[in-house]
């Protein structure tokens, strides 16, 4: 383990850990660049979820109260996620993933551009639970394809008039476990190296405490702002997926 490993490391753990708390999504966003330019791709995205999890756990407990208050409306994005993600697996042999990844880009920046550039945000108010079911399955399938669980959830929640708070609840365990799911797969694929476990002994404890103030920066914002944030990450993410895949 080099000096140089481990800057690359804590800077990208910090970097990841606080958009975690701050949006309760982005890690790998945020961290995967700083981490591919020292380690292999597999340990880079190991890393990731481990840290995506830990710090999303924390996140958890500042809207327990929300998530408990509501679980029929987590469990319609979940459920059906976690029926989708074999499927996703499954479609890796007919599909092309960096294709598939560079149309989830192109909405990304289409959506994030749009909504940006407006000077008034989406506001569905009313109940709309097939369409969450149907979010959370697509959204499993892109997270078995292409690692993409994250984007549809977060455009569909930026679109409802909901409390930032009621957000965080769908889109904090929903990310949580679908990553808690994708490091157990990894972990049965053998991608936990002792030198990777070393690496994750310096990266949790970094992420988290870079959690800690996301969350604090979180609890400032208010409602829209938190709304217009998801729209601008989603903007932002979609940029920087579309410049890896050309890239």
């Amino acid at each position: 383990m080099t000096s140089e490993q481990i800057l690359y490391l804590v800077i990208g753990s910090i970097a990841g850990g606080f958009i975690n708390g701050l949006a309760a999504f982005g890690t790998s966003l945020f961290a995967l660049g700083f981490f591919l330019t020292v380690m292999p791709a597999l340990e880079a995205v190991a890393i990731i979820v481990v840290i995506s999890v830990t710090s999303g756990l924390q996140g958890l407990w500042i809207v327990r109260k929300s998530i408990a208050a509501n679980p029929r409306r987590l469990a319609r994005f979940l459920i059906p996620a976690i029926l989708g993600i074999p499927l996703g697996i499954a479609s890796l042999k007919q599909i092309d993933a960096s294709v598939l990844k560079l149309l989830i880009a192109f909405f990304l920046i289409l959506y994030g551009g749009f909504f940006t550039l407006r000077r008034n945000l989406p506001k569905i108010d009313r109940p709309t639970p097939l369409i969450d079911c149907v979010v959370g399955f697509f959204a499993g399938i892109l997270g078995g394809a292409a690692s993409l669980s994250g984007a549809l959830p977060t455009m569909w929640c930026a679109m409802r008039a909901w409390p930032k708070v009621e957000t965080r609840a769908v889109l904090q365990p929903f990310n949580v476990t679908v990553l808690s799911l994708t490091a157990v797969l990894l972990a049965f694929n053998g991608a936990y190296q002792p030198r990777t476990l070393w690496f994750l002994c310096i990266a949790i404890p970094t992420a988290m405490i870079s959690a800690q103030l996301g969350i604090f920066v979180f609890r400032q914002l208010s409602d829209s702002a938190f709304r217009r944030l998801l729209i601008a990450i989603c903007f932002v993410s979609g940029a920087v997926l579309l410049a890896r895949e050309l890239l």
